[in-house]
């Protein structure tokens, strides 16, 4: 759970010093937090943004394979896909502790709500719900809005999944400065956890981010849920369990 910049390589780094911290802690998987390379654009429509997508394997994963041989940890790291002309999606690889890429999910729910034009930017993943073995468990990778969902879960629960892992980037709403979905937000997947009994990881992003018209400040509140839904929550740096 970090702070982010408009510096894409810093940014790439601060998230590579927190996985070694986890790994240095006896983190065996790590989880990032959605988008974390950038700060969350999708608070406006512009075109020119989707310059920060990348292909799959590329740069970022490239540099996550290296990083997951380098600790021997299994992790699971967002990515703003550019999947061919025209075509974008809201992704999340996993790479085994060898550095292979072992998964790709591509997020289904995409919102639409004031300064989250995410459907400007990502098609509805392709790939399905499915979960993906590795060397610490079968895991089922879902992303952000796909929490409110109790059905996405439900179908990586019924493929045997050991572990739920919500990358995730959500905060304030600036046109209503009254809503708090922070509570909501976390209830809502201890509630998963728990009716799947299996332990979930949520990790978003923290901090202050200025768009061009409001700034957005994202809660943090990144948590572990153990089978029976009680959680550990972060507030800034890294949280193992």
């Amino acid at each position: 759970q970090q702070a982010v910049g408009e510096d894409l390589d810093r940014n790439l780094a601060r998230a590579e010093d927190a996985v070694r911290e986890a790994a240095s802690r006896g983190a065996q998987i790590v989880c990032l937090q959605e988008l974390f390379r950038t700060q969350y654009f999708c608070q406006r429509e512009d075109a020119g943004l989707f310059d920060l997508a990348e292909p799959i394997p590329g740069p970022t994963t490239e540099r996550m394979s290296k990083l997951a041989a380098d600790c021997g940890v299994v992790l699971v790291v967002p990515v703003f896909e550019r999947r061919a002309a025209g075509l974008y999606h809201n992704s999340a690889v996993v790479i085994e502790r060898d550095g292979a890429i072992r998964g790709h999910y591509r997020k289904m729910h995409i919102p639409d709500d004031p300064l989250f034009y995410e459907k400007f930017y990502f098609a509805p993943g392709d790939l399905g719900f499915h979960c993906v073995d590795t060397s610490v468990g079968r895991i089922g990778v879902l992303i952000c809005w796909d929490q409110w969902f109790p059905e996405a879960a439900r179908c990586m629960a019924l493929m045997g999944a050991d572990i739920l892992m919500y990358p995730t980037a959500i905060g304030s709403e600036p046109q209503d400065p009254t809503l708090d979905s922070r509570d909501h937000w976390q209830r809502c997947m201890q509630g998963h956890a728990a009716a799947n009994v299996m332990p979930l990881i949520a990790s978003n992003r923290v901090g202050v981010e200025r768009g061009q018209q409001y700034e957005m400040t994202f809660y943090g509140s990144s948590f572990i849920a153990d089978p029976a839904g009680a959680a550990e929550t972060e507030f800034e740096g890294v949280l193992t369990r």
